[in-house]
């Protein structure tokens, strides 16, 4: 369907943590997705599925220098490849995040860190194989000027998702949206998800209901992540988020990042283009 709308580059996020994660990775290949970007977890054996003649590119999302030299040495020992890029995901971006509820707030894991640590830890591997490997800052980058604060610094790009949930193009429920909308800084709050990870979400009554102990009991009809002990969880993650997008708030949270409070309108894609545009011209001269 992705296809019959664009002539674009089309890829997929697959979770580590994923039962299916094997299945879903097969598929894409096999539909020759452009790019799979792979988190919560190590993806170390994502280039085992590569077949000769594929031109699938891999790209692991990471939330440290460490991981990514981890699985660059993986990749290299193992199946003599190196990664086509790193994500690197900083602690205010929205959903599950990679670090320990203390190291949310922590400067020392302030997104411009980790994209040092990162920058730094590939440049040996990227001189040893003679080969570039992009590093990607994903977030809590908002602004034109964010994203040009970030390439100064040798990023090669910048992931979004915050600000493409309010966009008219955005298939999620106007309601969904609306949450964007109206959450204030302090409705953005950071859960204990069911998966064992923390998360960051905008508070709402169902958020509220589960602090006070009040459970939404229910069956695993997905058995999606390998790390949901379903009989203790108070709730089904999937069902969740899949109700949220829904419109079904009461049933559900919006994951979002930690600027979420900053959106203000939902706008056309192409409008957020050129407003990006235009801050980051306005970065470039000052």
């Amino acid at each position: 369907k992705a296809r019959e709308k664009t002539r674009g580059i089309l890829g997929v996020n697959i979770m580590v943590a994923m039962t299916d994660f094997s299945e879903l990775v097969k598929t894409s290949l096999r539909e020759k997705i452009d790019v799979i970007f792979s988190g919560a977890g190590l993806p170390l054996e994502l280039p085992a599925y590569l077949e000769k003649g594929m031109k699938t590119k891999l790209v692991p999302i990471v939330s440290s220098g460490r991981a990514a030299k981890i699985i660059c040495r993986k990749w290299l020992s193992r199946f003599n490849y190196l990664p086509d890029a790193f994500v690197v995901e900083g602690p205010k971006a929205g959903g599950h995040l990679g670090f320990k509820p203390d190291q949310l707030e922590d400067p020392a894991f302030a997104l411009e860190n980790l994209v040092r640590d990162v920058i730094e830890t590939v440049n040996p591997f990227e001189t040893d194989q003679e080969r570039r490997i992009p590093v990607i800052a994903a977030g809590g980058v908002f602004t034109g000027s964010d994203i040009h604060k970030f390439l100064q610094m040798g990023a090669a790009g910048v992931q979004m998702g915050t600000r493409f949930v309010a966009t008219d193009e955005c298939d999620a429920d106007p309601a969904f949206k609306q949450a964007f909308i109206d959450a204030r800084e302090e409705d953005l709050v950071v859960i204990k998800s069911p998966v064992g990870l923390p998360g960051r979400a905008i508070r709402n009554t169902f958020i509220d209901r589960v602090n006070e102990g009040k459970t939404a009991p229910f069956k695993c009809p997905y058995h999606c992540i390998k790390t949901c002990d379903h009989k203790k969880s108070p709730y089904c993650i999937a069902a969740a988020l899949g109700s949220a997008k829904k419109g079904r708030l009461k049933r559900g949270f919006a994951f979002a990042g930690k600027n979420a409070f900053r959106v203000d309108k939902i706008i056309s894609v192409k409008d957020l283009i050129q407003s990006l545009r235009q801050d980051y011209a306005v970065a470039v001269s000052a």
